[in-house]
């Protein structure tokens, strides 16, 4: 039986079985999936059932839609597949699962507290504790993970330096770019910065933008590197690493 696992940051915030009904996505109540943030559109994308699978569509939202960190229009989901919208995730899975039950605690050692996910699922009112959805790897505490900044070295922005610490940052002058642009002819989305397996990957948000890295125009997404330049809507930033 297909499921979505909605996901912000490591935790699961609510499961979805899915049947051959479509399944709307959006900020707005009327959706089956509703994201109340304003990175994702009010009816943003849907999944649909399509003879043996089911298919994922972007509803020409603001942000786009991403699969596997690649931006989509429409494109058929195969099991473990990750619907990025927004800052949020949809985790996709086509098998057959046993239930998610709470692990077993030793009284002798300490409790998992904030390390473990918690599951909430539509068919229980309680949410059980698993360190991690079926074929994803285990959970890396965020001390572990090295952290995105970028510097501003050229340019009007808001600030001077920020840290990439969410799923996707904004660059653009609309009031949900979490970089915000200054100047009358600064576009409102000019590139998404996603955060992947602690990887960091760049692409213009709309086709009139462009996009540089060590002055080389690039096309489609690009895993951003340690002390890399980024150019882009007049904006000059340094990609670094902190721990």
């Amino acid at each position: 039986m297909a499921k979505l696992y909605l996901k912000f940051e490591q935790a699961v915030l609510k499961e979805f079985t899915l049947a051959q009904a479509p399944v709307t996505i959006g900020r707005l109540p009327d959706n089956v999936i509703q994201i109340d943030n304003l990175a994702v559109s009010g009816h943003h994308a849907r999944v649909v059932w399509e003879t043996d699978h089911y298919v994922v569509e972007d509803n020409n939202s603001l942000n786009g839609t991403y699969v596997n960190n690649a931006r989509i229009n429409r494109v058929a989901l195969k099991d473990n597949d990750s619907i990025l919208i927004g800052k949020h995730v949809l985790l996709f899975h086509d098998a057959v699962e046993q239930p998610l039950k709470p692990p077993t605690h030793d009284k002798t050692m300490p409790m998992q507290g904030l390390d473990a996910t918690v599951v909430m699922t539509s068919k229980s009112p309680h949410a059980g504790l698993d360190h991690h959805l079926p074929g994803q790897p285990p959970f890396t505490p965020l001390g572990r993970e090295r952290i995105g900044v970028l510097t501003v070295m050229d340019g009007k922005t808001d600030e001077s330096q920020y840290t990439l610490a969410s799923k996707l940052t904004v660059i653009g002058k609309s009031d949900m770019a979490s970089i915000k642009l200054k100047g009358w002819f600064a576009p409102k989305v000019a590139a998404n910065v996603m955060k992947r397996d602690g990887k960091y990957i760049i692409a213009a948000a709309e086709r009139d933008v462009r996009v540089k890295i060590n002055g080389a125009e690039i096309t489609g997404q690009h895993e951003l590197t340690d002390g890399e330049t980024i150019e882009v809507a007049g904006i000059t930033f340094t990609f670094t690493y902190q721990d």
